[in-house]
Parts: structure tokens; sequence; C-alpha cells
């Protein structure tokens, strides 16, 4: 049988790629409740015009669904890129077409702002053709819609348009086969526990049916549809909210439903690595460090596939934790103590974290909009290549005793064996010749008084935060930053 097309939207961040989805959602009796999660973030959206179903994914941005897409998944079939007529063609425009052909799907041009003064359409084609895409009155196969979300001009022609380029797809399904399709979002929910975002693009899926991708798997206890609305099968196209996963799939992973949950375990991967994780611990002479947290585990995913593309070359940038939920205090004292920036991306900072932040003067910073989280980072990263500061090694010290664990703060008795060691300084935890951690030093002292420092053949004790439980016999290297004189 015939399946609805399944349309992502891409463009520049303010070139009202939300304002059309919502046009839609408002003219064509589509909801946009929050209660099952499903519309946030990565939204997924189905509206009905001429009696036929299409599914819209509406990503944070080209980078995310870049990011799903490179894990070898057919997220789309078709691809709405969306250029403000007032603005033109920008840099985010170019990448997304640059993603939309290496998808190799069918695209459409919805030139929106069309009611804005300035507003010029031919402008818009024009640069267009110079990036490689001909629209249809330009003697191009692109078909181009002039849109308002504002006014609603254009809207029904698009939605036609998108019906017409799926009918020559020739898109199929067989609702009879066991569900196969792509994860979109996943998060987690303090009484749900795991839940994914699924899109189903064969087959059926049901509620009690085991479902595994190549990381997790689960049995599906309940399904929500995209308005919040309890389910007991998703057809293909759909976008459906599952609960019961025993951990996080990741976004752009394929799943499919098996027999039993036998066959579901020996599916998964035997070496799960986490993609995008923490950054490499070797020594370098110039770094970042972030401590980074989101609203939910996609968001988290997807943020830290961009930072890793970022170019490095001069300076390494080091996720030393990231989590999803609210930035506590552990977040901004494990910041301090590995001299990092706090990055929350969609979610809040709590009183006392936020105080802590101010009186202890950390960088903490909160972005609604990927795209200007990773446009931050590029700042900050490269204020700090102009600032020059290069490593310089002082001293270490052989660890003797522990007195305290926390979750991020330790003190440590310890044998200074060469060089000094400085308050305040960073820390290289060093176990069997290999960095396995890194922290700052808070605070130092000789016999039970605070000092600034200790020399070679000290014992002292340490207030140790970091992203590592360090062990008696570790090495803590000690190293600050110093103004490059060269």
């Amino acid at each position: 049988m015939t399946r609805p097309p399944i349309v992502v939207v891409l463009g520049h961040v303010d070139h009202g790629k939300s304002s059309l989805l919502e046009a839609i959602r408002e003219d064509f009796k589509i909801t946009s409740k929050e209660s099952g999660g499903i519309t946030q973030h990565i939204g997924a959206y189905q509206a009905e015009y001429q009696g036929k179903q299409t599914t819209f994914i509406d990503t944070p941005g080209h980078e995310a669904f870049s990011a799903m897409r490179s894990r070898g998944a057919k997220i789309a079939d078709i691809a709405i890129l969306v250029v403000a007529a007032d603005d033109g063609v920008q840099q985010q425009t170019k990448e997304a077409i640059s993603v939309i052909q290496e998808a190799g799907i069918p695209m459409i041009v919805a030139v929106n702002k069309i009611d804005k003064p300035g507003a010029d359409e031919e402008k818009v084609k024009r640069e267009l053709s110079q990036n490689n895409v001909f629209v249809e009155s330009f003697g191009g196969n692109v078909p181009c819609v002039n849109t308002s979300a504002t006014t609603k001009q254009g809207i029904p022609g698009l939605l036609e348009m998108t019906l017409l380029v799926a009918d020559l797809a020739h898109l199929t399904s067989d609702p009879s086969k066991h569900a196969k399709g792509v994860v979109i979002e996943t998060s987690l929910d303090s009484r749900r526990g795991n839940s994914a975002t699924l899109l189903v693009k064969d087959g059926t899926l049901r509620v009690g049916d085991i479902v595994g991708t190549r990381n997790a798997w689960g049995r599906a206890k309940m399904l929500q549809n995209f308005q919040g609305e309890s389910i007991q099968e998703a057809l293909p196209s759909t976008p459906v909210l599952m609960v019961g996963f025993e951990e996080h799939p990741r976004i752009g992973e394929e799943f499919q439903v098996f027999e039993n949950e036998d066959s579901a375990r020996a599916f998964l991967s035997p070496t799960i690595e986490k993609e995008g994780a923490k950054a490499s611990l070797e020594p370098t002479t110039n770094f970042l460090n972030i401590v980074l947290k989101a609203d939910v585990a996609g968001s988290v995913e997807v943020l830290q596939y961009m930072l890793s593309v970022l170019p490095q070359e001069k300076i390494a940038l080091r996720i030393v934790d990231s989590g999803i939920g609210e930035v506590g205090e552990g977040d901004v004292r494990l910041a301090q103590g590995t001299n990092a920036r706090v990055l929350g991306f969609r979610t809040k900072v709590n009183a006392q974290a936020l105080g802590l932040a101010q009186r202890e003067n950390i960088p903490l910073e909160t972005f609604d909009v990927m795209y200007d989280l990773i446009q931050r980072v590029r700042e900050v990263m490269e204020k700090s290549q102009e600032s020059r500061f290069v490593r310089k090694d002082i001293g270490n010290l052989r660890v003797l005793a522990m007195f305290l664990r926390e979750k991020d703060r330790q003190i440590i008795g310890g044998r200074v064996l060469e060089g000094e060691i400085q308050k305040g300084s960073n820390v290289d935890v060093m176990r069997n010749g290999e960095i396995v951690g890194q922290g700052r030093l808070l605070n130092l002292q000789k016999n039970k008084n605070d000092v600034d420092h200790a020399l070679k053949g000290d014992e002292c004790g340490l207030l140790f935060v970091g992203s590592i439980q360090v062990e008696v016999g570790d090495i803590l290297q000690f190293h600050i930053l110093a103004p490059d004189t060269i």
C-alpha cells in the first residue's frame, strides 16, 4: 500500500521553518500538545490535506538532521528548503542544501516571508541557482512555492506540491509486517523511565512488541501519537512515542521488532561506544573544557556530534561531562574543578548553581537554539586562540591516601615527587602511565594549614574536583596556562 510521505524542513535559523509548521498546524487541525513529549525539540507532526496524510519532521537545524543521517538511516522522503524572501540564501541555507543533496531526496523550495517589505523572490531564485539549485521557472526541476506563515499565503500550494512529489516517488509499505523505522528522539521521564520517539517506516508497531536497535532494546509498554494520545498501534510513516526501553537508543538508529527478548539482546552491538562523548584526554598546549547539559538525551547527542566536528587544530575541545536535566550545583563545581564552561541547551539553571557560578565567576550560559550554542563555542575557541596561552607543567604528586569521596570532590593525601604544586592549578590524573581523567586543585594544606603551594618532598592534603575518582597510587600531574612568550 501507499504510505504518507515523511518531510523534513530545513533552512536558515530565522527564515521561518517553525512558523510555517505552526501555520500548517493551525490550518489543518494539528495540535502541538507537549504532554507526550513527542512534539518537543525534534518535532513530528501529521497534517491532512485533500484526504491524504503528510508527516513533518521539524529538526532543530540541518546539523541535527545530518547527525541523524550519519548513522546511515534514511530519515525523510522529501525536504522542504525554507528561504526568506527578504534575506535570501545565507550560509546555513547553503549548508542545508548540501545536506539535502547528500541525502539524495527530492527538494521543494519554500520562498517564505513573501509578504515582507523588501521581499524579492527572483533574487532568491538567482542565488539558489548560484548554489546549484535550479527551480522550475529558471529551467530546472526543483518546485518552488511562495509562502507566508503570517498571512497563510501559499500553504495549501506547498502541501499540494508535497503530495505531488510524493506520488512521483511511489512510496509503499506493508502494514502486515513487523515494524521497522528510525529513532528520532530519546528522553528520560522520572515517572516512566526511558522513552523514544520512533518514526515507523514500514510495518506496524503495536503495544507489547519487543523493539530493538544496535544500542538498546525494550518492550513497548505504552505508545502515544504526536498529540499525546495513547494508541494501540502505529502504521507506516507514523511518529510515535514508545515507553519501555531498558537503555537510551541513539537518535538516527534504525529499530525493528523482534520475536522475543533473546533475539533483541543478540542484535545489540558487542562494542557499544558513546559517540561524541568525552574528548581525548591527551595533553595539549591549549584546550577548552565544557560541561554540557540539555533537555533530552537526543539533544545532548546531537550537540556532542556538532561540537566534535568543529576545527580543533589549534585548540582542543573537551566535554568533561554531559547529561540531561537542569544545571545543578554539582555541574558548576565540576566546571570549577576542571576549568570548564557550563553550557545548557533548553534547560533551566537552579538557584544554587546560578549563585555559585556568580560568586566564583564560572562561565555559565544557556541557549534555546543549537546554532547559537555552537556559534558561541566557536567564538570562545577563536578568542582562546588569540590569547595564545600554552600549558606549563609545574610538578607532580603521588597519591598516598583518600580521606573523602563525593560525586566530584575528593580530599586526597600525597607527597610531591618533583617540581611544585600550586593552589588553583589544573590536574591530569595518571594511572598505569595513561591519563584517565582531569580536575583542578581547589585547596591545598600542609600541617593542617592552608597554603598556596607545596614543594618537592612535601606531604600535603588536597581538595580535588574533577571528572574521575582518584585512587591511591595515582600520579597527579599539575599544570597551569601561561602566556605564550614566543
